[in-house]
C-alpha cells in the first residue's frame, strides 16, 4: 500500500468515526440525560423503555430491508443524508418539546435515519478498509474513536446543561447542540467521502445474489452471538438508575457516570477487544467465547454483594469493570464475519442481516427491563435484570463455542485441500 493509499484509508476511517460517534447522541439521549428525561419530559421508566423498544422495532425491520439495498448505495450519499436528517429531528424535538406520543414518532424516525440508512453502510465501509487479519482492530478502534467523539460531544452537552442552570431550557439547549453537531458532521462527510464503486456482478461476471448471505449458517450464528452481546449491553443502561436508587448517587454525578459508562468505556473496551481478538486469541470468536464466560461469572457474583453497605465508589468501580468487558465485546461482535470467508461483494447485505438479528433486543428488552423496575422496585428489580444478563452470557458462550469449532473445522479442511 502506497503512502497516498494509506492516508486515504485512515482519512476515510476518521470521517466514518466522526459520524459514528455523533449520530446516536439524540436517540440515546437517556444514556446521559435519563433523569432529565423523567423530570423535564415527564417520562416513566416504562415510557423511556418503550421509546427505545419502538426505535428498536423499526431498527430491526429496517436492517432487514437494508439487506436489499446496502450493497447498492454509496456511502457518500447514504451516510451524510442520514446524519443531517437525524439532526433535523433533534432540532424539532428541542424547539417544540413534544409530548410522549410525538416523541414515539420521533424515535420511530430515528430508527430509519440512524440504523436502516446509516449503520449497515458504516459497517460495510469499515470492513472494506482492511483484510481479515485487521478486522478485530478496525472494529475495535471504531469503538475507541466513537468513545472519544462521544465523550467530547456529550461532555460539552452536559456542560451546557449545568452552565445554564440545569433547567428545562438548558436541557433544550443541550439537545440543540447535539443536533447542530450531527448536521455539521453530515455536511463534512458529504464533501470528504468518496463514492463507492457499486458492482452488480461478481468478478467472473456472474450476477450477484444479495440474498446469498442468508444461506450461510455461520453468519446466522454470528448474528445470534451479536444478539447475546447486545442483550447484555441493554442491561448496562440500568447501572445508572441502580447507583442512583441503591447507592443514592446524586443526579449530576449520575450523568457524569453515564458519560463514562456509555462513552468513555468505548475508548477502553474497544482497543481491549480488538487487540485481544487479533493478537492474543488470534480469533474474534474465541475472544467472545471467553469474555462471555468472564461477564457471566462477574455479574453472578455482583448480584449477591451486600450493596446497601458497600461504599459508593466501590460500586462505581465494579460496574465500570463489568461495563469495560461488555464494551470490549460490543466493539468486535461483527468481526467474526472475517473468519467465515464471506464474499466481499455481499458484505453489506451480510452486515445488514447480522444487524437485523444482532440489534433485535433493542426492540423489546429496554421496555422489559423498564417494566421490571417499575413493577419490582428496589434491589429485587435490579437483580432480575442482572440475572437476565447472566443468562444471555451463557447463551453467547454456547454459540461462540459451536461457531469456533465450525471455523476451526473449515480451516482444517482448507489446509488438507491446499
Amino acid at each position: 500500500m502506497t503512502k497516498e493509499q494509506n492516508f486515504k484509508k485512515w482519512f476515510t476511517y476518521v470521517i466514518l468515526v466522526l459520524g459514528a460517534g455523533s449520530i446516536y447522541k439524540l436517540p440515546f439521549l437517556k444514556s446521559v440525560f435519563y433523569g432529565q428525561m423523567q423530570e423535564f419530559m415527564g417520562l416513566s421508566h416504562t415510557e423511556i423503555g418503550t421509546l427505545m423498544s419502538i426505535n428498536g422495532l423499526i431498527t430491526t425491520f429496517g436492517f432487514g430491508a437494508a439487506v436489499y439495498f446496502t450493497d447498492k448505495v454509496s456511502k457518500k450519499k447514504s451516510l451524510p443524508l442520514s446524519l443531517i436528517l437525524t439532526g433535523v429531528l433533534g432540532l424539532y424535538m428541542a424547539f417544540f418539546f413534544p409530548g410522549y406520543k410525538q416523541l414515539m414518532v420521533i424515535w420511530v424516525l430515528f430508527g430509519f435515519t440512524c440504523d436502516m440508512m446509516y449503520w449497515p453502510v458504516l459497517l460495510k465501509s469499515i470492513k472494506s478498509l482492511g483484510d481479515d487479519s485487521e478486522q478485530g482492530r478496525l472494529f475495535g478502534f471504531l469503538e475507541t474513536g466513537r468513545g472519544l467523539v462521544d465523550t467530547i460531544v456529550v461532555s460539552i452537552g452536559l456542560f451546557i446543561f449545568t452552565y445554564f442552570g440545569s433547567t428545562i431550557n438548558s436541557f433544550k439547549s443541550s439537545i440543540i447542540y447535539f443536533s447542530v453537531v450531527v448536521i455539521a458532521i453530515g455536511i463534512i462527510s458529504y464533501f470528504c467521502l468518496e463514492d463507492d464503486k457499486i458492482s452488480t456482478s461478481k468478478k467472473n461476471g456472474e450476477k450477484l445474489d444479495y440474498r446469498a448471505a442468508l444461506k450461510m449458517p455461520e453468519l446466522w450464528m454470528i448474528a445470534f452471538n451479536a444478539f447475546s452481546v447486545y442483550s447484555i449491553y441493554c442491561g448496562l443502561t440500568y447501572f445508572m438508575p441502580f447507583l442512583k436508587d441503591i447507592y443514592k448517587m446524586p443526579l449530576t454525578l449520575v450523568s457524569v457516570y453515564g458519560i463514562i459508562n456509555a462513552y468513555g468505556l468505548k475508548m477502553l473496551g474497544g482497543p481491549i477487544g480488538g487487540i485481544m481478538a487479533d493478537k492474543k486469541f488470534k480469533s474474534p470468536t474465541k475472544y467472545l467465547k471467553y469474555s462471555f464466560l468472564a461477564i457471566g461469572i462477574s455479574l453472578l457474583g455482583f448480584m449477591f454483594l451486600p450493596h446497601e453497605s458497600i461504599n459508593i465508589y466501590v460500586g462505581i468501580i465494579l460496574t465500570l469493570l463489568i461495563g469495560t468487558m461488555i464494551f470490549s465485546q460490543r466493539a468486535i461482535f461483527f468481526a467474526p464475519v472475517g473468519e467465515i470467508n464471506l464474499p466481499e461483494e455481499i458484505s453489506g447485505s451480510a452486515m445488514a442481516m447480522a444487524s437485523f438479528v444482532g440489534y433485535a433486543p433493542g426492540m423489546f428488552l429496554y421496555s422489559i427491563y423498564g417494566g421490571i423496575l417499575d413493577n419490582f422496585p428496589g434491589m429485587i428489580g435490579y437483580k432480575l435484570i442482572f440475572l437476565s444478563m447472566v443468562i444471555f452470557a451463557g447463551i453467547g458462550f454456547t454459540l461462540s463455542s459451536i461457531l469456533m469449532k465450525k471455523i476451526q473445522k473449515k480451516k482444517a479442511e482448507d489446509t488438507v485441500i491446499a
